[in-house]
């Protein structure tokens, strides 16, 4: 059964598209495309797995289509210099329409792109992991990451529309599930303790595949974030919760070398990293801590940082995050299960604590 979520952002609102089987419905993309030019751009895993079904929908168009690598390590601003030659290859004008047909790196690249060329084209996010799905594809950033750190490169810019066939699960490996349920998890522990705790009822079922459990979290994960981005579009406040445990996850992306942890299991690290913080300050009890690690773990996700990121390691690239005010490291922290506050400076010293001790033993 098909869902639609609404991003109200005004005059840049735009639905979000739920259900199964949505790539086989040939109306749902060509009713959001603005003109005639229109290129999809995907990777070597997803394209054989869907681009014919999409393309197939788009035969009354001027299609284009541009197949990318794999991998965190293409996300950098070489691939985008790839859309752009295509682009201009082919003369795509400014009312042509960019579609991202993969996961978190195509969406974020495409993206990226889109914002770019001619200063803006339009752009539409078809998702085919479940962290896509729950949170790159919907919000608006889009960019690149540079040897010095994540997604350090990047624009605030809405897609026309998201659309999210949830039956493309059924190929996504053991593994990218996983990472997709960090993201999930996130959005129970910031703002939503009703759904962290029906998460703990129904992880396996998550973990299973099955398509209902599946449904229900992504439709609740949207909602919970598309409410948050349509109060704050651009980060100057409350959305910046959305970032609970990616400080620590992305430092380990950047420290080890990026691919080796996939985004979401790094984030799963960060999130235990940022609840055993708040347990230090006093915020959170032992008891949540431990239920917050017993739910990732019971996702397949890994709640212990790599043994070469040390603490200094971790310090030295953390204070070049895009969230530091003045040289200092901020972070979003928890007051509670369903509880976050916004990004905060700690003292240094209880923050060196946390990554010497936490995992380490």
């Amino acid at each position: 059964m098909q869902q639609t979520l609404e991003v109200d952002l005004g005059e840049r609102s735009y639905p979000i598209h739920i259900g199964p089987d949505l790539l086989e419905q040939s109306d749902l993309l060509s009713k959001h495309l603005r003109s005639s030019q229109v290129m999809v751009v995907t990777n070597v895993n997803v394209g054989p797995l869907y681009l014919d079904t999409v393309t197939r929908k788009l035969r009354e168009f001027k299609l284009e289509t541009l197949v990318l690598p794999d991998g965190e390590q293409t996300k950098n601003l070489e691939t985008v210099e790839i859309i752009f030659d295509a682009l201009m290859q082919h003369r795509f004008s400014r009312n042509s329409t960019l579609v991202a047909l993969g996961g978190g790196v195509i969406g974020d690249i495409v993206g990226f792109a889109a914002a770019c060329f001619q200063r803006g084209i339009h752009f539409i996010q078809i998702p085919t992991t479940l962290l896509a799905q729950v949170d790159s594809s919907v919000g608006g950033k889009t960019g690149v990451n540079h040897p010095r750190g994540k997604n350090m490169i990047g624009a605030f810019y809405q897609p026309d529309c998201v659309i999210i066939d949830t039956s493309v699960l059924r190929t996504l490996e053991n593994r990218e599930l996983s990472a997709g349920l960090a993201e999930v998890v996130k959005y129970g522990l910031i703002r939503d303790p009703e759904f962290f705790e029906w998460l703990e009822a129904n992880i396996e079922l998550l973990i299973q595949r099955n398509h209902d459990a599946l449904a229900f979290a992504i439709k609740r994960s949207c909602a919970n974030k598309a409410r948050v981005v349509s109060e704050d579009e651009r980060e100057s406040g409350l959305r910046a919760i959305l970032n609970l445990g990616h400080t620590f996850g992305h430092a380990i992306e950047t420290g080890i070398g990026y691919g080796r942890y996939l985004h979401g299991e790094a984030v799963a690290i960060g999130i235990c990293q940022a609840a055993h913080l708040s347990h230090r300050l006093g915020w959170l009890t032992r008891d949540d801590v431990d239920r917050i690690i017993d739910l990732l773990q019971r996702a397949k996700l890994p709640v212990n940082p790599p043994l070469e990121m040390t603490a200094e390691r971790f310090l030295e690239i953390m204070s070049v995050d895009k969230k530091n005010v003045d040289g200092k490291i901020r972070l979003i922290l928890l007051r509670g299960i369903g509880k976050a506050a916004l990004p905060c400076t700690v003292d240094r010293v209880q923050l060196e604590t946390t990554l010497n001790e936490y995992g380490r033993n």
